[in-house]
This record gives structure tokens, C-alpha cells and sequence, in this order.
């Protein structure tokens, strides 16, 4: 399967919050930002992330594949419950992107760097101050 099909699934995983199979698409021994997670810590994290944002969905603006990597903007429009990234969002609505590469070995994700563009939300809660 092409690499851009796998990364499609991948997020189609998260957006379903199909926890139970994202071990199809991520190894078990998958590291987040340098940082060995394992399997259980990332999906932990994605779990984390959806109970503070309920309305989380991941948007893909922009996906470039050259094997064994993906480099993806993905774009979000959501209303985190409290705080977000340091910052009082309270259930304001926000956008924002994130831009993420990630290396596959044998069709499942080892490793993901993830940059949020805090910038871009800071600049909408401080509009107008």
C-alpha cells in the first residue's frame, strides 16, 4: 500500500478514536518528539488529547511522502475545554496547524516530531487586548 494510503488510514484512525486498532498503524515501540512512548504512552497522549478537546478533529491541509517519511501540515478547528499549550482557551473556538513528519518501518509509524503553530492560537485569544 502507498505510503500517502497508510498515512490516510492512520488519521482516519485517530478520528474515529479507534484505539483498538491503532497498534495497525503505529509500532509498538514508537518514539513522540525523541522521546520512546511505546505504544500505551501514545495512545495515552492521542486519549489525553481527545478528553481536553472533544471536538478534536485532524484536517490534512497539506502531505508529502518520500519513503520511509511523511511530512504533513494538518490543520485543526477545535474548542479545548480549559487550558491548551499553556494558554486559557476555556472552550474558545481556535485554529491552528500543526506541522508533523513522521518515519514508517514496515508500514507502521517509529517516529513523530510535532511542531503546533501556539503562535497562531495566542495571536486569536489576545486579539483586540
Amino acid at each position: 500500500m502507498p505510503l500517502s494510503q497508510l498515512y490516510r488510514a492512520y488519521i482516519d484512525c485517530l478520528n474515529r478514536q479507534d484505539w483498538n486498532n491503532l497498534g495497525r498503524h503505529v509500532d509498538s515501540d514508537v518514539e513522540y518528539n525523541g522521546r520512546l512512548l511505546k505504544l500505551s504512552g501514545y495512545r495515552d497522549m492521542l486519549v489525553k488529547d481527545f478528553e481536553s478537546i472533544p471536538d478534536l478533529r485532524f484536517n490534512i491541509q497539506l502531505l508529502v511522502c518520500e519513503p520511509p517519511n511523511v511530512a504533513a501540515r494538518l490543520a485543526f478547528e477545535c474548542s479545548p475545554k480549559a487550558e491548551f499549550l499553556g494558554l486559557s482557551v476555556n472552550g474558545r473556538k481556535i485554529s491552528f496547524a500543526e506541522n508533523v513528519f513522521y518515519q514508517f518501518k514496515s508500514s507502521k509509524i517509529v517516529s513523530v516530531w510535532s511542531i503546533l503553530d501556539k503562535t497562531a492560537i495566542e495571536a486569536q485569544l489576545f486579539k483586540g487586548i
